[in-house]
């Protein structure tokens, strides 16, 4: 008797069948939908100038300023455009999306040794489908390639101790936490060997002095890769580099107020907020985690809070040695993040995987034994689907959902969401239509699964159902609001019909008092002056018309400024339209 396909895979080629659903989840949809969000064409705006000016080691974006971080995901975003001559919506999220892919596959690949493979691969598949480590994925952002390089460096540390017992370091390490440190500053190197460091001490197997040496071999061995680009660049940037680096990475860290920058760092939350982001982070499992509480009966020992403690602490001794690692680096991860004022809830996405080892073991608890909340929780999700497919449905038929919900809100910028949402349902193409055919027959799956009584077949219906809601964010409702407050149209349009070019274009560069337009920069290829740094006699200038108030103010008395054209609509990096202006010296 043949063996379906899928089955093939799970039992033969697990790792190869993760990979393509990895490959599926995000590849497709990375190049659909212009930039409307600050971060992503401000990153690769590093890319285009690399291209365009041959400066690999320290580029100039947005008028006379270099990139904030190290150029790891820049290099291979310019590498991945260099066939095409160009930096597309594509070619600059691709390292995300290959990074997504790999950890995913070395995931699976280091826990399905070393755990019940059914755990390993639930844990796996929880982690791609999550809100967090999807979107990072999807997203033009240095976050998942630091995720990556640094989660494959704990594996490659784990390994290290658990088979060489710290003898003859793999050279493997060095390379991983060096591409980590190149990605993002030293948290690459800092923060792994602050797990492996704990993790040894608890494991309480090797002597202080051979862990000392173990991180200080890997420390300085780290170090020597991004070293040469640390010189090369200070060579370039001077001072200026060297406080921007300074700022980055110890600066919000410590929350530091006396740096010589031009913008304030910013992301400052209680350490409540971590918390709150992991559970967010994790949706929308998290909601299935919660409907699982409902009906526990909690059994509160009667121990001393010292026997409690004390017996807590054997049975994490107790613990598998992965198992332990996991739990180490999970509460490391959480811990270091605690420490600075700075946080945003991509710091976090390397405790995801090791998350997702103890969320996975307790899925498969509820699944076996507690069967009414995983069915609660198929129900809720094939409901809410069943709702977007019907409402996907009445949209296509002429129904004008803006309309509806103006009776309950007045809210333009929610009236505005609405809209872009709408016309992605609208007027389908072919590829809309094959998105929600899959939706459908995930829909379809889960209500014959919930008929059944194998309920960890129902649990992957109910996976498979989460991954085709995935596709329909990615590959039609992004696509609608990413288009509909882009600022692309409006840089073709001024490109086409007024004479703007490198030497006559300006900005405002000061983010403590404006703030930047990314997006504009990135579709009009980079070619923005300082206003205030250079004070030209004439030329154009582009601003957020609500903060032109502020640039009359302070410029009105030397300079006229006409209005010539502005978007007409909110650009969603800015909350507010652009204006383009004509100007000249009184």
């Amino acid at each position: 008797m043949r063996t379906p396909s899928l089955q093939y895979l799970y039992l033969q080629k697990p790792v190869t069948m993760i990979v393509i659903i990895c490959t599926l989840s995000v590849l497709p949809w990375i190049g659909i939908g212009d930039f409307s969000t600050k971060g992503e064409p401000r990153e690769a705006a590093v890319a285009i100038s690399m291209l365009e000016s041959g400066n690999w080691i320290l580029p100039k974006v947005y008028t006379d300023e270099f990139a904030y971080k190290p150029p790891m995901a820049h290099w291979l975003m310019a590498l991945f455009s260099l066939p095409q001559g160009y930096v597309s919506e594509f070619t600059a999220r691709l390292p995300s999306a290959l990074a997504f892919i790999l950890l995913m596959g070395f995931t699976l690949f280091f826990f399905g040794e070393r755990i019940k493979f059914q755990e390993a691969f639930i844990a796996t598949l929880l982690l791609l489908t999550c809100f967090e480590i999807h979107r990072a994925g999807m997203t033009t952002r240095v976050d998942m390639l630091l995720t990556m390089f640094t989660v494959l460096g704990l594996y490659t540390l784990y390994r290290w101790e658990n088979r060489l017992h710290l003898k003859g370091l793999p050279v493997i390490i060095p390379f991983l936490l060096g591409c980590a440190v190149l990605t993002k500053g030293p948290v690459g190197i800092i923060l792994p060997l602050f797990v492996f460091g704990v993790y040894l001490l608890v494991l309480r197997k090797h002597p202080l002095r051979t862990i000392f040496k173990a991180l200080l071999y890997i420390g300085v061995s780290s170090c020597f890769l991004p070293l040469i680009w640390y010189v090369a660049a200070w060579k370039q940037g001077g001072d200026d580099f060297l406080n921007v680096v300074l700022a980055e990475n110890f600066g919000r860290f410590f929350h530091l107020n006396n740096l010589d920058i031009q913008y304030d760092l910013g992301h400052e939350n209680g350490s409540w907020y971590n918390f709150a982001t992991i559970a967010a982070g994790f949706i929308p499992w998290t909601i299935f985690f919660l409907i699982s509480l409902f009906g526990l009966k909690l059994k509160f020992p009667k121990k001393s809070f010292k026997q409690i403690l004390k017996d807590t602490w054997a049975n994490i001794r107790s613990m598998e040695k992965i198992k332990l690692f996991s739990l180490v680096a999970l509460v490391c991860i959480i811990f270091f993040y605690s420490i600075p004022t700075s946080k945003r809830s991509v710091y976090l996405m390397p405790a995801y995987p090791f998350i997702a080892v103890f969320l996975a073991q307790y899925t498969i608890y509820i699944t076996e034994y507690r069967t009414l909340a995983t069915r609660i929780f198929a129900g809720f999700l094939a409901g809410i689907t069943s709702i977007v497919l019907l409402v996907a449905t009445l949209i296509t038929g002429g129904i004008n959902p803006v309309a509806i919900v103006s009776q309950y809100t007045k809210r333009a910028s929610t009236l505005e969401t609405v809209g872009m949402v709408a016309d992605s349902f609208c007027s389908p193409y072919w590829l809309t239509i094959v998105i929600l055919l899959i939706v459908l027959i995930a829909l379809i799956s889960v209500f014959c699964q919930m008929s059944k009584k194998i309920n960890i077949k129902m649990l992957y219906a109910t996976i498979f159902l989460v991954f085709s809601i995935n596709l329909v964010v990615d590959g039609v409702i992004m696509r609608g609001i990413r288009k509909g407050s882009s600022s692309r149209p409006f840089a073709e349009q001024i490109l086409k019909d007024y004479p703007l070019n490198k030497n006559n274009t300006y900005v405002m560069n000061n983010l403590k008092e404006y703030r930047n337009l990314y997006g504009l920069n990135f579709y009009m290829g980079n070619m923005f002056h300082n206003f205030e740094k250079e004070m030209p006699e004439s030329g154009y200038f582009l601003a957020g018309e609500k903060e032109m108030e502020k640039v009359l103010s302070n410029y009105g008395k030397n300079y006229t400024f006409n209005m010539l054209t502005s978007t007409g609509y909110r650009i969603s990096e800015l909350k507010q339209a652009i204006g383009l202006y004509q100007f000249s010296r009184k």
